[in-house]
């Protein structure tokens, strides 16, 4: 969108007409009303830009099918120059076959056809009267009414030069024959009665006349879109003055954010669109009494109430005032509006509301998402980084870890997701019309997915989740449409209702990363393996919860195949599904499991003093889940679960890395600086699926107990040095075979309780020398170690239901890690 700069907004409003009583559509569904229609149909005016045309802002829905339209507002119009009789005059410059069109009303026994619209060569017929009123100086048709207008104009088809005609009859002959021949010549193609032989705009463009004066105006040209193969930067040239910019900037800096960014802060500084028209008396108000009818019939057709005054049309623009958002932001800045991403900020002045904007950045996010100078400055920042993506990636990741602004959401998730490249070409070259076999899924899907939001639910969006939906399934011949895809697909159609192409390569690189093989024909095994990994989690995490849950059978493939084959879309409302996607896409393909989690241990007290009949009705219809709350849940369990403790062999493979010593990354693990890494000698095996359901602790790979360890290898030693931290050790490895094999050689650190002489029969801990450090690394990373697979995993199953948190095993077992010269070697006794 273009800059606000000296123009307002303005808003109008209007009725849509109301549907007829307890009708139903073919598919036994309520009839959409009108006013999501109009809401669904209104969004693609919102893409047309023009620097000569007034820019759509936004559309909103109100009681009783009421509609308010947001928009450009130049307050000098065409209505005050008719009222100072200066401008054009309607019909007078209505062209002959709209004329002969005539009114087209619909009857009940014929079907609606809609006649053909006035086109753009209508419009040339327009130009040609106002251009031939401008050469004679003198408005046409004065002495005839309104009907004897029209019929003069019909009459031109009987004429052979509708020119000479027309200055005839106005007494300006002379004046026409002075005008230069490239001016008659202009005014002729203009004015010839049938449009097939009336030329187009883009033909008259090509006239003399024009060729002449085009020279003198600045051809438009689209910006290039974010994502295309266009060079954003390629026509940026900067002014010969730039002290005269500055100048016409005139610290107005809010007139240079973009109507919509203006629009979307007007609202958060408390702009009100139906107390704005309220107070210009366009919306009335009625007591409820005075509404009643006199006679109603039972299927609810009423008599007797005159239609209200007040729901009639009122063309009238109200202008939003901004001196409440200006007010507002008094206080920031100019610094604010145009920020260094390059250097370092720390010795800039700041603006007296620097140290209030840090306060906001501390305050839960739903706060700050209403907050309007806090807002401001996000929206800048992201735009800025948004336009310098992907040389930006890293930054929008740093921020975006901060908070995503709802404004900017749509393109920050695109960038997270790494989309690149000129989607568009690739979205339109996919056949979305040719039919399918899953045609008729999708038909019974869409009508039933996010359907409280008006802008999905209106047939426009129906239509676009048709398109995205079909694009996906005919692009991925290899995948196949399972229900649930709808509900993946929702947020991203939602927030890029104007861009499918966007909101396709969005949905595309979701679901390669999150649901990888997800939607595979026989999906079973993937399926299993995940729902067997987040059982581990559970048990990792919530031994306890883990304990009982297993004990009354409410496993999860009975609740929780839902949350992960969409991505928990089916479960949590949109707004609530944003929140939560803002910290999911950083993360990697493993946070799901966090989240899952997270959403138990706020049910915890409840699954805990129930049964399974009574876990099952819980979840046939969820409570409310504090969102934000499961946000900082997931990040903690995320950030103290091992890496490889989510190792799924049906994952999406890691892509190669360009660094080739096969050290691992030392980057923050939530972090895009992080993904998958690659395989190596120490990283986890795949087992057999029924060995891994077997296991209730999750595995760990050597190279995971490596980190954690905080161990490095000093050449050929035998024995490990420790990294230098400060910090207190992360986690307790228990090794577990017979004390002769421990003294051989063991892991830095660990602590040795036999296998064999472990339990008691009742499954209790037998006291020995090491028992009160296990009890004191209760709710840390607990490693169990040894050479027999079953022994340690029945081993980490003991302390699991002694409720041990945060117990895993070592993948392979000590034979893994003696290649690698960690082991401590006792020295032998003189």
């Amino acid at each position: 969108m273009f800059p606000l700069k000296d123009a307002e907004m303005g808003a109008f409003t209007f009725f849509a007409s109301a549907l007829p009583h307890d009708v139903c559509g073919s598919n036994g569904l309520p009839l959409t009303p009108n006013s999501i229609k109009i809401l669904g149909r209104f969004q693609i005016l919102k893409t047309i830009t023009h620097p000569r045309l007034c820019q759509y802002v936004d559309i909103s829905r109100g009681k009783h099918e009421r509609l308010v339209v947001v928009a450009e507002h130049c307050e000098r119009s065409l209505e005050d120059l008719l009222r100072e009789r200066k401008p054009v005059r309607y019909p007078s410059y209505l062209a002959p076959e709209v004329i002969a069109q005539g009114i087209f009303k619909t009857t009940d026994h014929m079907p609606s056809k809609k006649p053909l619209p006035s086109g753009p060569k209508s419009d040339v017929w327009s130009l040609g009267i106002i251009l031939f009123e401008l050469c004679v100086g003198r408005k046409l048709f004065q002495s005839l009414d309104i009907s004897e207008r029209l019929k003069f104009l019909l009459t031109l088809d009987c004429v052979d030069d509708t020119l000479i005609v027309l200055a005839e009859e106005h007494g300006c002959l002379d004046i026409i024959k002075e005008l230069p021949e490239t001016v008659i010549d202009l005014l002729k193609k203009c004015l010839t009665f049938h449009p097939s032989k009336r030329l187009t705009p883009d033909e008259l463009m090509k006239d003399k006349v024009f060729s002449e004066v085009s020279p003198l105006y600045t051809h438009f040209t689209k910006p290039a879109s974010l994502f295309s193969s266009s060079l954003r930067c390629a026509d940026l040239t900067l002014p010969e003055d730039i002290s005269q910019l500055c100048k016409d900037i005139n610290n107005d800096y809010l007139a240079e954010r973009s109507i919509e960014e203006v629009y979307y802060l007007w609202c958060l500084a408390g702009g009100d669109l139906e107390k704005e028209l309220a107070n210009k008396e366009i919306i009335r108000s009625k007591p409820p009494i005075c509404t009643l009818p006199n006679f109603l019939f039972e299927d609810g057709e009423s008599f007797g109430q005159g239609r209200d005054r007040s729901s009639l049309l009122d063309d009238t623009t109200v202008t939003l005032s901004l001196c409440q958002l200006r007010n507002r932001l008094k206080d920031v800045g100019g610094e604010a509006f145009y920020p260094l991403l390059e250097d370092d900020q720390s010795n800039l002045p700041h603006s007296n509301s620097n140290n209030e904007l840090s306060a906001a950045a501390t305050l839960p996010l739903i706060i700050r998402e209403k907050d309007t100078e806090y807002q401001l400055n996000r929206i800048i920042l992201f735009d800025r980084l948004l336009k310098a993506y992907p040389y930006k990636k890293n930054q929008i990741w740093k921020e975006a870890r901060v908070d995503i602004p709802p404004l900017m959401r749509g393109l920050t998730w695109a960038a997270l997701l790494g989309v690149e490249g000129a989607i568009h070409a690739k979205y339109d070259a996919i056949d979305k019309d040719t039919p399918i076999p899953t045609d008729r899924q999708i038909e019974v899907d869409i009508p039933r997915c996010h359907q409280y939001d008006e802008l999905l639910s209106s047939p426009e969006g129906h239509a676009k989740f048709r398109r995205v939906l079909k694009a996906w399934v005919v692009s991925h011949p290899d995948l196949v449409y399972w229900q649930g895809l709808d509900s993946l697909c929702a947020p991203f159609l939602y927030l890029n209702f104007n861009n499918e192409a966007l909101a396709y390569a969005c949905m595309s690189a979701f679901i390669p990363k999150y649901l990888y093989n997800f939607f595979l024909k026989d999906n079973s095994h993937v399926i299993q393996e995940y729902l067997t990994v987040f059982s581990q989690m559970i048990a990792f995490h919530d031994p306890e919860l883990s304990n009982h849950l297993n004990e009354i059978g409410f496993i999860p493939d009975l609740y929780a195949i839902p949350w992960f084959l969409t991505m928990f879309t089916h479960v949590f409302p949109l707004h609530k599904i944003f929140h939560l996607w803002d910290t999911l896409l950083l993360g990697n393909s493993s946070f799901p499991f966090c989240i899952g989690v997270a959403i138990l241990q706020q049910l915890r007290d409840r699954l805990l003093a129930n049964g399974f009949n009574e876990c099952i009705l819980l979840f046939s219809d969820l409570p409310e889940i504090d969102i934000e709350r499961c946000v900082r849940e997931s990040i903690n369990l995320f950030c103290w679960t091992p890496k490889s403790a989510t190792y799924r062999q049906h994952a999406q493979p890691p892509k190669p890395t360009s660094d080739s010593s096969g050290v691992r990354s030392s980057a923050p693990y939530f972090s895009s600086e992080c993904p998958d890494p690659p395989k190596t000698d120490l990283s986890r095996e795949s087992i057999p699926l029924n060995d891994l359901k077997s296991e209730v602790s999750p595995r760990i790979s050597a190279e995971d107990l490596i980190d954690l360890c905080e161990l490095t290898v000093t050449g050929h030693f035998k024995t490990p040095t420790k990294k230098t931290k400060s910090s207190k050790p992360k986690l307790l490895v228990v090794d577990i075979r017979n004390s002769e094999d421990f003294i051989r050689g063991h892991i830095s650190g660990s602590i040795n309780i036999p296998f064999s002489a472990a339990f008691t029969a009742e499954g209790e801990l037998i006291q020995g020398p090491y028992t009160a450090m296990l009890q004191n690394f209760k709710g840390k990373v607990i490693v169990i170690v040894g050479h027999v697979a079953k022994h340690t995993a029945e081993f980490a199953a003991h302390l699991v239901k002694m409720k041990y948190p945060r117990i895993c095993i070592l993948d392979g077992g000590i034979n893994k890690i003696k290649p690698t010269g960690l082991l401590t070697v006792p020295s032998p006794q003189i």
